[in-house]
C-alpha cells in the first residue's frame, strides 16, 4: 500500500510509494493533482523527484486529455536487456577493450552514425513505414522540420545511437554469472524537437481558451480537438522510433560482444519497455490516458528493468499489477541531486572511487552521473514490494556512457 495516501488541498488523491520526497516535487505533485482533467488519484514512485512541471517518477491518469509536457521532450525513452548464454568467465580479463569497441560501434553523446552508410541499410530495415508516417506528421506540423538541422538525415543517423545524459549501455552479470546487455535511450533529437513542438502548442491552445494553470508546463489538448489527434499520432511515431532505436543499439552491441568476446545465443528474456509515454488504457472500467514519466508499466506478470545507478545494482522484476499504482513501478533510482549540485559536490575522483571495479568514463564529464547523485536503488526497491517482485539481480561490468 501506498506509505502516503493524499495531499492536502489536492483535488484527487495522490499516492506516494516513499517517505523520501523533496519539497519541489511535492509542489508539483500537488499542481498536477488540482488539474481538472486528471481522474482518479495521482501515483508517484519510489524514485520520485522535481522535473519540469510534471514531477518524474509519477503516474498521471487523465480523462480526455492528455499533457506534452508531462510526456516531455525525450518521448519514449526506456530500457532494453537481453541475457545471454555467457558466463562471467568468458568475459576477457581487461574490459577496456570492449568498452572501445561499443563506443566505436554505437555512437554517443552528439556523435551520429555516418549518412552515406546509414541511408540504406537502416531504411531497408524500418525506416521506410516510420518514414511514411513522419512525412504526415511534418506536413501538418512544419515548424517540427525547422527546428532540427537536416531533419530527415538526422533521424535517420541517429538510429542506433546513445545520446548522452543519463543514458547509457552496459555489460552486466546475474545471480547465476550470466552475461546481460542492458541499454537505455529514447527518440533521440526527433522526438525532442516533437515533444518541443507540441508543448508549446499547448501552451498556445490553454492561452486561446483562457485556461489558467498552476504551471504553463501542465498545459494539455482535449480529445476531440485536432491538436490532440495531431499529438497523439506524433508521439506514437517517437515511441515507436525509441523502440526502433534501441532494438537497432542491442542488435549492434550483440555483434560487437560476439566479436570480441565468442559465440553465443540469447537466452530467451528480453525486455524492451518506455518508461516516458503515454498510452491509453482501462483501469477500474474506465478508460484513460496514463502518462508514465519515469515509471515503466508493471501489469500482473509483466517483465520490466529498473536500472541503478552507475556503480549500483539493477533489477530485473515482475509486476505484481497493483492498482493503486496503476500497474506501475519505478523506472529506476531517482535523482538525489540536480546535475549541476552533482559537479558542485564532487569531482573525477569522487567518480573513480565510487565506480571502482567498473570499466566505465571515470572523468569530470560525466560527474553528473555520479552514485552518490541518485537515491539508494535497494531503498527504492524496498518501497515498492506491492508493485514488484525481483526476478534477477544485475551488476555492472562495464557501463559506455555519452
Amino acid at each position: 500500500m501506498p506509505i502516503a495516501q493524499s495531499l492536502h488541498k489536492a483535488k484527487v488523491p495522490v499516492h506516494i510509494f516513499t517517505d523520501d520526497v523533496d519539497h519541489t516535487a511535492i509542489q508539483q505533485l500537488l499542481n498536477i493533482a488540482n488539474l481538472n482533467i486528471v481522474h482518479p488519484h495521482v501515483a508517484a514512485m519510489p524514485d520520485v523527484h522535481a522535473g519540469v512541471g510534471a514531477t518524474v517518477g509519477s503516474v498521471i491518469p487523465t480523462r480526455a486529455a492528455i499533457i506534452p509536457g508531462a510526456v516531455g521532450v525525450d518521448i519514449g525513452c526506456g530500457m532494453n536487456a537481453v541475457r545471454t548464454t555467457l558466463t562471467a568467465s568468458q568475459l576477457p580479463d581487461n574490459l577496456a577493450k570492449l568498452r572501445s569497441a561499443l563506443e566505436a560501434e554505437i555512437p554517443v553523446g552528439f556523435s551520429q552514425h555516418a549518412w552515406n552508410r546509414m541511408r540504406g541499410s537502416a531504411l531497408v530495415r524500418v525506416g521506410k513505414p516510420l518514414n511514411d508516417r513522419l512525412d504526415k506528421i511534418v506536413a501538418k506540423h512544419k515548424s517540427i522540420m525547422k527546428m532540427l538541422p537536416k531533419f530527415y538525415q538526422t533521424w535517420i543517423c541517429q538510429l542506433g545511437t546513445l545520446g548522452g545524459g543519463n543514458h547509457f549501455i552496459e555489460v552486466c552479470i546475474d545471480e547465476e554469472q550470466r552475461v546481460w546487455i542492458m541499454l537505455h535511450s529514447g527518440s533521440r533529437g526527433v522526438g525532442n524537437v516533437i515533444g518541443k513542438h507540441f508543448i508549446w502548442a499547448a501552451r498556445k491552445e490553454m492561452w486561446r481558451h483562457q485556461i489558467h494553470l498552476p504551471d504553463k508546463d501542465l498545459s494539455y489538448f482535449t480529445e476531440g480537438s485536432e491538436l490532440f489527434d495531431d499529438y497523439v499520432e506524433a508521439v506514437q511515431w517517437a515511441q515507436d522510433y525509441a523502440l526502433a532505436n534501441r532494438s537497432e543499439m542491442m542488435r549492434r552491441a550483440l555483434a560487437v560482444l560476439e566479436k570480441e568476446v565468442t559465440s553465443f545465443k540469447l537466452d530467451g528474456e528480453a525486455i524492451n519497455c518506455h518508461h516516458n509515454y503515454v498510452s491509453q488504457e482501462t483501469h477500474n472500467n474506465e478508460n484513460l490516458f496514463i502518462t508514465r514519466k519515469g515509471a515503466i508499466s508493471a501489469r500482473m506478470g509483466e517483465m520490466g528493468i529498473i536500472p541503478g545507478s552507475m556503480g549500483a545494482r539493477s533489477y530485473i522484476v515482475r509486476g505484481k499489477g497493483n492498482p493503486e499504482s496503476f500497474c506501475s513501478c519505478s523506472h529506476g533510482a531517482g535523482r538525489r541531486m540536480s546535475r549541476g549540485e552533482a559537479r558542485e559536490t564532487y569531482d573525477a575522483d569522487d567518480l573513480a572511487a565510487q565506480t571502482q571495479g567498473i570499466e566505465c568514463r571515470k572523468d569530470k564529464g560525466v560527474v553528473d552521473e555520479i552514485p552518490a547523485a541518485y537515491k539508494d536503488i535497494d531503498a527504492v526497491m524496498a518501497h515498492q514490494r506491492d508493485l514488484v517482485e525481483i526476478v534477477h539481480t544485475l551488476r555492472q561490468v562495464v557501463c559506455v556512457k555519452g
